[in-house]
């Protein structure tokens, strides 16, 4: 492998392991040449690698260098995302395999929102029903879009957030793609409805069994 490589290798390993703290500034290039015998454009090099990663962020002037980067969950959500879209277009991964991820994460979460949703968030969820007889097709799919997008954060669970946008977000887009049935929309609007219903009781099992099959109903679109 490249110099750079092993010299970007030894300081991922370093800032995964916690030796080297968010919003820790790395030793100066020559310092880091001096340390690992390599020259000072090897050190630019691997720094350059380390920032492309999002695990360093490089900043210039007197109380400038490079610092371990603070973990942002929208990047590494969006990391993920582009990840899963390659894999995708590889064929190492099938649409129907994100559906199947996607109940694995959207089911239990529903149930978690029933449990632990705020008054704001039910009221954010709420805002996010879209009337069945009256709503574009555009409008429906970004009010459901947002639906879904507010019923994981009210689970109370950033890590489920951070997982399931990616894999919804691509899945989705499938969907807009699929030709739907006459009526289609108007039923998924119902399903809607029947969730916040669960989660305004504060019914995890209904939220659940209502999700369940609500997502039951979007696997033609994923073949």
């Amino acid at each position: 492998m490249p110099a750079y490589q092993l010299l970007s290798d030894a300081l991922r390993a370093r800032i995964l392991t916690g030796e080297l703290k968010a919003g820790e500034k790395l030793p100066v290039e020559p310092e880091l040449s001096v340390q690992y015998g390599v020259s000072r454009s090897t050190v630019r090099e691997a720094l350059r690698l380390l920032a492309s990663q999002n695990l360093i962020t490089t900043t210039r002037g007197v109380a400038g260098g490079s610092f371990v980067a603070y973990p942002n969950p929208e990047q590494v959500s969006g990391y993920l995302e582009a990840s899963l879209r390659l894999l995708a277009q590889a064929h190492s991964l099938t649409i129907g395999q994100l559906a199947e991820a996607r109940d694995l994460l959207e089911v239990p979460a529903a149930g978690l929102a029933a449990q632990r949703r705020s008054d704001d968030q039910l009221q954010d969820l709420k805002s996010t029903l879209f009337d069945r007889r009256q709503t574009s097709l555009d409008d429906a799919i970004a009010a459901s879009k947002m639906f879904h997008a507010a019923l994981v954060r009210a689970s109370g669970s950033p890590i489920v957030e951070m997982l399931s946008r990616p894999v919804f977000e691509i899945v989705y887009d499938h969907v807009q793609l699929w030709e739907a049935p006459a009526g289609f929309w108007a039923r998924i609007a119902g399903d809607h409805e029947a969730i916040f219903d669960a989660v305004a009781a504060q019914d995890p099992g209904s939220a659940r069994d209502a999700i369940r099959d609500h997502l039951r109903k979007l696997r033609p679109a994923c073949a």
